[in-house]
């Protein structure tokens, strides 16, 4: 199979592609895969010969604490993320990779990665971007674990999951799929299952969202923004040549 159109939009989100860029991407070979919810797509410790980018669904980076079976998601990931680019550079990974709900993805070798950053300087950077957008992310959930609480906490990671969606064109309408049971979110934002039940109670009450099942409509983007101080400037969409 050849390269998805997820990743060439985001890309493209930030920066101009030549007609040649695109087709090397377009070329790029991969291998897909689906699983089934709790899934290991990518083990810990384990050295790769391969990166996986995000086809459908989504999948967490899990930290799996010593005691017991507590863990913690450090990490979403949705369609058109590299999920463990840094696994090329990187002599394995600290943490493990699981599928939250079915998801696709499609493996990469790291053959083909070599060969792309030898010959396209240009495509390296984009490549590069996109890992230092990735570890964006990651500091802005420690500002907003710092700075906001219950149901703002949660009206930011909304948020940001829509915005991050609806850039590479797999949400639209102010609806998405979101495949987390509540104490997936406890486990991202730090709460209790029962903190988090009461934070989706409030959001709902507002009247900014409607959550049924796995299905979630943002029924006041303005407000829903407000209330958690969103701005997507950490996910650096602006169109620039880099």
């Amino acid at each position: 199979m050849a390269l998805s159109d997820y990743f060439i939009r985001f890309l493209e989100q930030r920066d101009s592609l030549s007609d040649a860029e695109r087709a090397r991407l377009s070329g790029i070979q991969t291998r897909r895969v689906t699983f089934a919810s709790g899934e290991v797509i990518v083990a810990r410790q384990v050295v790769v010969d391969q990166s996986c980018l995000m086809l459908s669904g989504m999948s967490a980076r899990i930290h799996n604490l010593a005691q017991g079976n507590d863990r913690v998601i450090t990490a979403l990931h949705v369609p058109g993320d590299f999920v463990d680019l840094h696994g090329f550079v990187l002599a394995g990974l600290e943490h493990t990779v699981i599928a939250m709900g079915q998801t696709e993805v499609e493996f990469v070798s790291h053959d083909q990665l070599r060969q792309l950053t030898d010959e396209w300087p240009h495509l390296t950077r984009l490549l590069w971007m996109s890992t230092t957008i990735d570890a964006a992310i990651h500091r802005q959930w420690l500002v907003a674990a710092a700075s906001l609480r219950s149901s703002a906490h949660l009206a930011h990671l909304l948020c940001e999951i829509y915005t991050r969606l609806s850039s590479v064109g797999a949400a639209a309408d102010y609806r998405f799929t979101l495949p987390l049971l509540q104490r997936d979110l406890a486990n991202i934002l730090g709460y209790s299952p029962i903190h988090i039940n009461r934070a989706v109670r409030d959001l709902r009450e507002r009247g900014l969202i409607r959550w049924a099942g796995t299905e979630l409509e943002i029924l006041d983007w303005p407000g829903l923004t407000k209330l958690a101080r969103f701005r997507p400037d950490y996910l650096d969409m602006e169109k620039l040549s880099r």
